[in-house]
């Protein structure tokens, strides 16, 4: 029986990420070890026995953040037509016939005043203008966005996955049912808030999860329920290569 999935990537590293300052409109380029390491996400991760089956795939979002899009790039899903920010595309190791969407609903959180600084920086500014500690869950970003301007975008993402994708292709027989995974490529705080509203939890409750550039997660549900949205934690690779060879 079908449990459709949906499977998030954090854009490879920048040299933001590296040291810490936040980074949501700013334009950025991976740096070498970043793109290295996507390089090496999709060879252990994508594939006919791995993780994300390129041909399960239904949808890709990506965010419209450059650096995002470069990590779809390296990761060679496969994808039949050209990717939508690119001039020319020559068809080759197709793999895939999702559709790629860039949305501004995966974006990364709007950090307004906060833009390029780091979580040091920011605790020191308010410190000197006699603020409370900032916690972005509870306090959002002032000149950005706030927890339910982000909520918000976000909840109209999944419903979209649940009613495109996930609604026709749940508790049906793997043989009858339509190709229902979706992929999201996009960063580091959006995919964690992602993650908490895939569960119906509201982001001020504070999200205790960690996702790191490059990282790879899984949102799927209990008991092939669409009413029972999860976080997989773990996951066996797919083996149906391995069955239809023996």
């Amino acid at each position: 029986m079908t449990t459709p999935r949906a499977f998030i990537i954090r854009h490879g590293e920048t040299e933001w990420s590296l040291n810490g300052r936040h980074t949501g409109t700013t334009e950025l380029p991976l740096t070498g070890n970043g793109e290295k390491r996507i390089r090496a996400t999709g060879r252990a991760l994508v594939g006919d026995d791995r993780l994300i089956v390129p041909s399960r795939l239904a949808h890709i979002y990506v965010s419209p953040r450059s650096r995002a899009r470069r990590t779809l790039e390296l990761l060679d899903i496969g994808c039949r037509d050209k990717l939508p920010w690119q001039d020319t595309h020559t068809p080759c190791g197709i793999r895939t016939e999702a559709k790629v969407q860039v949305t501004e609903d995966i974006r990364e959180w709007d950090y307004g005043d906060y833009e390029g600084l780091t979580s040091v920086q920011i605790k020191e500014q308010r410190g000197n203008a006699g603020e409370k500690v900032w916690d972005i869950w509870r306090d959002g970003c002032p000149g950005g966005e706030s927890p339910a301007d982000v909520t918000n975008r976000l909840d109209r993402l999944i419903k979209d996955i649940r009613t495109r994708f996930h609604d026709e292709a749940i508790g049906k027989p793997k043989g009858e049912a339509p190709i229902s995974d979706v992929l999201l490529v996009a960063h580091g705080h959006i995919l964690r808030a992602f993650a908490m509203r895939w569960i119906g939890r509201e982001l001020t409750e504070g999200v205790s999860l960690l996702l790191e550039a490059g990282g790879v997660g899984t949102m799927s549900y209990e008991h092939r329920s669409l009413h029972e949205p999860a976080i997989l934690l773990g996951g066996a690779f797919m083996v149906d290569v391995v069955e239809n060879a023996s």
